[in-house]
């Protein structure tokens, strides 16, 4: 029988599941333009009301993965990543990387921009001077092999179908769909030829999935996907409701990621940080338990090895460590009353921070990589009224709205909040 996409689209939007054959020809055709967009965005909208299984959903990934190359590695080191489903602060690849090359793994870490209120990792490495994001493929081998990681975004040749679906994607509303959110980040990270996945699944309110069911939901999806393509995948579920770390922005969350390296950096971003290494370092047999990889990924940092290896990463990739990174003048937000923090609007201050430059609204909007914020209470915390909630970076705008953004953000109640937990799942228990 000839593949009919309009005849596939019709069975998804019925609630029948599609077969193999069936996705595979209708990626196959939308990859080389034969299924024309307005069907792959039909297509979207039906998986989108009517869900897919955990076959079709392994079958998506795997057809959208084929429709590109897969990296291959020469035997030796393991070869890993981590994915993160993004939130405002976290800067835990920056320090990830280069950490599990001085344990001895491969890190071709493919990135991505900040879109929405959460930050892009790449964005964040272009505030070091010449860094550069655009590898080749033989430019992301080279490097891997010889420094133990890269950072980098995706080339044309890796997932096409995802670069062309995601595009679909973001203006037919049809973005907050599990299986197709799984499908696009695991064919892209799979594409790296990998030995081993974490996967940091973000929920609270900084996060693309605002209720804990919503993350679990998609953690279980991303596990099982990955277990089912061949490779060992392990998911943390973790704490949104507040940003990680103290810095928000580019520049300045490079300076906090230098200053974690050297011992010198907020506890929830370097616990996380050792949490995700330890999943990978299991996963591949470097250590025997998470505690010791916990441990191994310490002693590197209390060494200064990550550090080195952060600063070999970045001249690697053309980039200057120790030029100057300009930073924004300071103003602070101080607290116009009382109270115990009960609650943080984490997303309004991302937000805030594309008000004022750092990120984008649209894929085309330049970034100022001088802008950003200071965090400087967590929930749980006493505040008196005139203490200090956060510091703006700001290059001469009106920040007076930004300012009574930001101070609203802040919740305060009389009595005192317990402190939520940093990591609160792990998939597969």
């Amino acid at each position: 029988m000839l593949f009919n996409p309009a005849n596939v689209i019709a069975k998804k939007r019925d609630g029948a599941a599609l077969t193999d054959g069936e996705i595979a020809a209708f990626i196959s055709g939308f990859t080389t333009g034969d299924v024309p967009d307005y069907q792959m965005s039909a297509l979207a909208m039906a998986v989108y009301l009517r869900g897919m299984s955990a076959d079709e959903t392994a079958s998506l990934t795997e057809h959208m993965l084929a429709s590109g190359i897969t990296l291959t590695w020469p035997e030796g080191s393991p070869c890993v990543d981590k994915h993160s489903t993004g939130g405002v602060g976290d800067k835990v690849s920056l320090l990830l990387a280069p950490l599990l090359a001085c344990c001895g793994l491969r890190v071709p870490m493919i990135s991505g921009r900040g879109l929405g209120p959460t930050g892009g990792t790449l964005d964040k490495l272009e505030s070091i001077p010449g860094f550069r994001t655009d590898l080749t493929l033989s430019e992301i081998h080279e490097i891997t092999d010889r420094v133990g990681c890269v950072i980098t975004g995706a080339s044309a040749e890796i997932a096409p179908a995802d670069r062309k679906l995601y595009a679909l994607r973001d203006v037919t509303a049809t973005v907050a769909s599990i299986p197709l959110i799984t499908a696009s980040i695991m064919s892209k990270k799979l594409a790296e030829g990998l030995d081993a996945l974490v996967l940091d699944v973000k929920v609270g309110s900084g996060a693309f999935m605002k209720t804990l069911d919503q993350a679990r939901a998609l953690a279980l999806s991303l596990v099982e996907t990955g277990r089912r393509m061949g490779v060992p995948t392990t998911a943390l579920i973790t704490d949104m409701s507040q940003p990680l770390g103290r810095m928000a922005g580019n520049a300045v969350e490079v300076d906090e990621t230098v200053a974690a390296l050297a011992g010198d950096g907020p506890d929830d971003l370097t616990a996380l940080t050792r949490s995700l290494g330890a999943e990978l370092l299991v996963a591949t047999a470097m250590v025997q338990s998470l505690d010791e990889g916990s441990i191994l990924m310490q002693q590197h940092i209390d060494s200064g090895s990550g550090l080195e290896k952060f600063r070999e990463m970045v001249a690697a990739q053309g980039g200057d460590l120790d030029a100057p990174r300009p930073i924004a003048p300071a103003m602070i937000v101080e607290a116009t009353a009382s109270g115990f923090v009960s609650a943080i609007d984490v997303e309004a201050l991302g937000y805030e921070i594309i008000h004022l430059g750092g990120g984008r609204r649209i894929m085309s909007d330049s970034i100022d990589h001088s802008v950003g914020m200071e965090t400087l209470v967590s929930i749980g915390d006493r505040v008196e009224r005139g203490r200090p909630l956060a510091r703006i970076f700001a290059n001469g705008q009106d920040v007076e709205g930004t300012r009574r953004s930001i101070e609203n953000s802040f919740h305060l109640q009389d009595e005192p909040m317990p402190v939520p937990p940093l990591i609160i799942d792990r998939y597969p228990e």
